[in-house]
């Protein structure tokens, strides 16, 4: 009736242009932007900056001052499709963990005890007091980016929280968002995060963790409203499914039935499963913090999971194996795009601009005055993260500029830090050149509909993060 009503609307007429265009696939988003940097290594001069060994950091960092032009370096047409291949290389230890983290709960939840589990803390929460059971692990999430810089090891819960938020009247989204919005912000307002806050202050030469106690007020701010805007979404569509933004997307394995959850029984089975998932959780916690665990390590740990979790469930020898190899063939697609959003970078490195990017980047804020190139820090930093996607690498290459640049304006190194943690942190759920094309891949959510959600809160931290380095700037931090 709707659709006739329409066509009578129109005179008959067939849908419009504007109807008719559909957002495009990941890959072609990716394609595309892999085709921009291509022809940014033909348009934008190369350039490169000195490097040293920083002993206090180990690793090898910027010299400010020293960037020169070098010899054009072009990425030729048939460059664009070996950069594929090149990308898919340079992240295979994402790849594998990607892959070993996913299939492993895949694994655990085709034994059904996740589905119980989550059944029962159902039948013992009232309706009232679901809604803050995801605010509350968004909480969680954030602090354990925050203090100890957990973001990849995050993806392993993905599918875990994405079937929760199902199961309790919400949809996909809210599980994802409890995840990638919570360590994102983490990594925004990381009050001791050691892949960048400490790193950063080490190349700054400040004392290590000083200014924490305004980070952490930081991070509660920024938690609490993103858990806030989850929140407000969740109950908007529990109110009316049909609002969702992944109405009529099928979520596969993830879907976890409600009436289903609740009429299942908890068994010992299942209870020994959730002790195998717990006692990973924890080993987890403990390998990244005490042993400086990471994807090798993680990786391994998640194997061992899945198969104690497969076998210990009810599955069998064959029965996990071929739930291994059924996690795989789910989330392959996901995976290329981890070659895809690496394709970029290849380019742009072979292309010699990167350095050339930053450079450029950071003129412009030697003019300005002094509270408007506090500013003008944030908004390089967030460009920068989409061309340097890694914490630790955006670091050494932007604070030995960034640091003594501030001295020059007037500006602490504090917020020169404060700015760098900024732009990378909540850009990357934002930036397909970073981990948000995986977060989808794994939650079985189209990028663009991630998009969809997640852009009027990326403008509402970007406002929050301008008023923190204000609010720094101010006060002298």
């Amino acid at each position: 009736m709707m659709d006739e009503r329409l066509e009578l609307e129109r005179g008959g007429r067939g849908p419009s242009f504007l109807e008719r265009i559909t957002a495009p696939h990941t890959y072609a988003i990716l394609f595309f932007l892999a085709v921009l940097a291509v022809i940014g290594t033909w348009l934008l001069p190369a350039g490169e900056f000195d490097r040293v060994l920083n002993e206090a950091v180990g690793r090898n960092v910027v010299v400010p001052g020293t960037f020169k032009a070098v010899e054009q370096t072009p990425v030729s047409f048939f460059g664009l499709f070996t950069a594929y291949m090149e990308g898919f290389i340079e992240g295979a230890d994402v790849v594998g963990f990607v892959f070993f983290a996913y299939t492993s709960w895949y694994v655990v939840l085709r034994t059904k005890a996740l589905h119980a589990a989550v059944g029962a803390m159902l039948r013992v929460f009232g309706e009232s007091q679901r809604r803050y059971i995801m605010p509350f692990f968004l909480f969680v999430f954030g602090f354990c980016a925050s203090i100890f810089g957990m973001f990849e090891e995050s993806f392993g819960f993905l599918p875990l929280f994405v079937g929760m938020a199902i199961a309790m009247g919400y949809d996909g989204m809210v599980g994802a968002a409890t995840v990638a919005v919570g360590v994102g912000m983490g990594y925004s307002a990381a009050i001791m995060n050691p892949f960048t806050v400490i790193l950063a202050q080490k190349c700054a030469e400040l004392p290590l963790l000083s200014g924490w106690p305004f980070r952490l007020v930081l991070s509660l701010s920024f938690f609490a409203v993103s858990a806030l805007y989850v929140a407000r979404y969740a109950a908007r569509v529990k109110a009316d499914p049909t609002q969702s933004l992944l109405h009529g997307v099928d979520m596969g394995e993830l879907h976890m039935d409600h009436d289903e959850l609740v009429s299942m029984k908890f068994s010992l089975r299942h209870k020994l499963v959730c002790l195998i998932c717990l006692g990973a959780v924890g080993v987890l916690m403990w390998g990244v913090i005490a042993q400086g665990w990471y994807f090798n390590e993680l990786g391994a740990l998640f194997v061992l999971m899945g198969i104690l979790g497969g076998v210990v469930g009810g599955l069998g020898v064959n029965g996990t194996a071929k739930a291994f190899a059924d996690g795989f063939c789910d989330i392959a697609a996901g995976c290329l795009l981890i070659a895809f959003g690496r394709t970029m970078l290849v380019i742009l490195q072979k292309g010699h601009i990167i350095d050339t990017v930053a450079y450029y980047c950071s003129l412009p804020l030697s003019v300005l005055p002094k509270w408007l190139a506090a500013e003008g820090m944030l908004v390089v930093q967030n460009l920068i993260n989409f061309f340097i996607p890694s914490g630790s690498g955006q670091a050494v290459v932007t604070m030995p500029i960034m640091a003594p640049l501030a001295d020059l304006l007037g500006i602490s190194r504090q917020v020169a830090v404060l700015a760098f943690q900024f732009g990378d942190g909540l850009s990357n759920v934002m930036w397909p050149t970073a981990d948000i094309p995986i977060i989808c891949a794994i939650a079985h959510i189209p990028l663009n509909k991630w998009y969809k959600f997640f852009l009027p809160l990326f403008g509402i931290g970007l406002l929050m993060q301008a008023a923190g380095i204000a609010a720094a700037v101010l006060l002298g931090l």
